[in-house]
């Protein structure tokens, strides 16, 4: 992304849907909210609902190429109108604003400056307990009308790399082309590369299929949607309020989760999972996890199975499969375990809808602050349960994410340093070795973009 970028001087636009009715006062209350950091997010995950379909990994990079966007609110007719200036241009096709793009827009005023406000997510002992953030969790998603009761198609929810090579773009398509084929609907992180190719494959198939009302949800946070913003066929997005809850949201939603390559906020992703499904109370909760990836990508999930083996155990293999260069094979064996996790949810009467169920432990659930100090401090050794070490490797991912591609992370960085990452030197060598592929396999950065380390591993 260059700074000369084409833009829309002047613009107004009005939500179509609940958001069109509110009241003065809900109005009032947004423009107060707009000296606050509340209208701060939101301007940012605003600029990225708008820049849908650029592809960058850089929120620093966005916000400087869009530094005199913004957004004033009006409230006419009791309803709301939005006054958008100097907003990226490809936003609009003849003067007006694509309508799957103003949708986003709004997705993210709903959630964002209303929901963030209704809903508490503050950490014990004067928040919510984590009963109550799975409930606030709900909350959310419902608010969002993603939770529909009745019978259920089936939500396949593909995690993977937003920098990732062509022939793994094509694979993920393929997969998610099998998976539309079989009545899937697709749930990503939102995002370009193995994020996309599944819900743009699904949408041939359910085309093929004449299966209307298909969702492509797109589940995202703020840090992370202002580096990767939504693709274009996303539907219904959502933003949760930081990472933790979202990974939840996924779980909750999913019935079942496929994983692409990527690069580390991929594994940060698959050793939320492990973590939950490590708990003992998960021992018999049916949920399906499939690593796949085209015949060129054998070598990615060789180290990956070698490192989660090394760092977590041999039985923490049992939870996954991996599948490798056979779409049709994944969305056939997706199928049959979804169908066997909607069954189990019945017979233990559980919604369809909903993960009521799975066990998510209080340290997933709780925010991680990245800073040095809080790296630094992590433990990691094989000597912990086996799901609080994914727990605390999850932690360490998600502090690699933040500096590769977060604006606060970025800063931190320029200011003191790279993180530092301790532990047991069997578990860094491990560490080190899966690291290394993916930055030489240019796994951290977008195709053709320099990466700088943005940590530092100590014995």
């Amino acid at each position: 992304m260059t700074n000369a970028r084409p833009v829309v001087a002047q613009a107004s636009v009005m939500p179509d849907d609940s958001l069109a009715v509110l009241s003065q006062t809900e109005v009032n209350n947004l423009c107060v909210a707009r000296s606050g950091p509340v209208y701060d997010t939101f301007r940012r995950c605003a600029l990225a609902a708008l820049t849908s379909g650029i592809e960058t990994d850089n929120a620093r990079e966005l916000l400087e190429t869009y530094a005199d966007f913004d957004v004033n609110f009006e409230q006419v007719d009791r309803g709301l109108r939005l006054h958008l200036t100097n907003a990226p241009a490809n936003a609009f096709v003849d003067g007006q604003m694509i309508r799957g793009i103003r949708e986003l827009l709004f997705a993210v005023l709903r959630d964002i400056v209303f929901i963030a406000r209704e809903v508490g997510f503050k950490a014990p002992p004067n928040g919510l307990s984590p009963a109550g953030i799975t409930n606030a969790v709900f909350h959310v998603l419902r608010q969002a009308n993603l939770l529909h009761a009745g019978p259920q198609r089936g939500l396949a929810v593909c995690w993977g790399g937003h920098s990732i090579a062509r022939p793994e773009y094509d694979y993920c398509k393929e997969v998610g082309y099998q998976l539309g084929l079989r009545g899937f609907e697709i749930c990503t992180g939102c995002g370009p590369g193995a994020m996309k190719g599944p819900m743009k494959g699904a949408t041939i198939a359910h085309a093929k299929q004449r299966l209307t009302g298909a969702r492509y949800v797109g589940i995202t946070e703020p840090g992370i949607i202002a580096a990767e913003a939504p693709n274009p066929i996303v539907s219904d997005l959502v933003i949760m309020p930081d990472i933790e809850k979202r990974l939840e949201a996924f779980v909750r939603l999913g019935h079942g989760i496929i994983v692409f390559p990527g690069g580390v906020g991929t594994v940060e992703e698959i050793l939320y999972l492990l973590g939950v499904l490590a708990h003992p109370d998960n021992a018999e909760v049916p949920f399906p996890l499939i690593l796949t990836g085209p015949a060129s990508s054998a070598a990615y999930f060789e180290l990956l199975d070698s490192f989660l083996r090394r760092v977590l155990g041999e039985r923490m293999a049992s939870r996954y499969q991996i599948v490798v260069g056979e779409p049709a094979a994944v969305a056939r064996e997706m199928r049959q375990a979804v169908d066997a996790v909607l069954r189990f949810r019945e017979a233990h009467d559980d919604a369809g809808y909903f993960n009521w169920s799975l066990r998510v432990d209080e340290r997933f659930q709780q925010p991680f602050a990245v800073t040095h100090e809080s790296m630094a401090a992590l433990a990691l050794g094989r000597d912990l349960p086996a799901h609080e070490l994914a727990c605390n490797l999850r932690r360490a991912f998600s502090g690699l994410v933040c500096g590769n591609v977060k604006e606060e992370g970025m800063r931190l960085i320029e200011q003191h340093g790279p993180f530092e990452l301790r532990g047991e030197p069997a578990l860094i060598r491990a560490l080190d070795d899966l690291l290394r592929s993916f930055a030489a396999a240019g796994r951290m950065r977008l195709e053709g973009r320099p990466y700088t380390p943005s940590y530092r591993l100590v014995v």
